[in-house]
């Protein structure tokens, strides 16, 4: 898009979708930009419905901590992203953006948090992690959303089925609550016995991930981008 014609659109509605994806193993059976191809396509179908203005998607993130290194994997840190951040927004704010809403498919803590604490002269900020609202009857295993596991599978299997080698998925199942607990997607350490995923994807589908994928669009179309700010309800 030319200058002129960002201008324009922000004229008439001064929100900016960014994405930001990670560059992360989430096991054999799926290529290492997963979580960017997910909120790549997301934001892109929400830009083209609701005309709103969307960046190019910052395919870095804070990668959940690997007790085993894997080939390709690449990362920042949790201040270094939030110093990248803050350069981009800050430009995007002068050149007229009101608001920005942060996409991404890693719950991890510190990653979420540099997204969650970016600052702005007097933009609105809003971060929605799309797997956060996952609602638990959409999947087979009880852990909820965890790494490379049903979701992240499912939803692959559905935007990009030839990305993915279900031959390769291995189950690591975390049997016991208190592993559960130990094991939330937000504190989430891959370990070194995992396959280097955490979950069940082999009860993937790729019926599933549309279910999901609708859902998620949904959610976010209809609770962050349609819905009136705080400050008019």
């Amino acid at each position: 898009m030319q200058p002129r014609d960002i201008a324009t659109v922000l004229r008439r509605d001064g929100r900016l979708l960014l994405p930001v994806g990670t560059c992360e193993s989430h096991g054999a059976h799926l290529p290492l930009g997963c979580d960017t191809i997910i909120v790549d396509r997301i934001v892109d179908d929400l830009s083209a419905e609701l005309q709103i203005l969307r960046a190019p998607t910052f395919e870095y993130g804070v990668n959940v901590p690997h007790e085993v290194a894997s080939a390709g994997s690449a990362g920042v840190r949790r201040k270094s992203l939030l110093r990248v951040l803050n350069d981009l927004i800050d430009d995007w704010e002068c050149g007229g953006v009101k608001e920005f809403v942060l996409v991404t498919a890693n719950g991890h803590d510190a990653h979420v948090e540099a997204l969650s604490t970016v600052i702005t002269t007097a933009a609105r900020v809003q971060v929605v992690d799309v797997l956060g609202v996952v609602m638990p009857e959409a999947t087979d295993s009880p852990l909820g959303a965890m790494h490379g596991d049903e979701i992240d599978t499912s939803l692959m299997l559905y935007l990009c089925p030839e990305l993915v080698e279900m031959s390769l998925a291995e189950d690591f199942p975390i049997p016991s609550s208190s592993g559960m607990r130990r094991m939330q997607r937000a504190n989430l350490k891959v370990t070194r016995e995992s396959p280097g995923s955490m979950g069940m994807p082999s009860s993937a589908s790729a019926a599933k991930g549309e279910a999901i994928y609708k859902r998620i669009k949904k959610l976010i179309r209809d609770k962050v981008l349609l819905a009136p700010p705080d400050d008019e309800e």
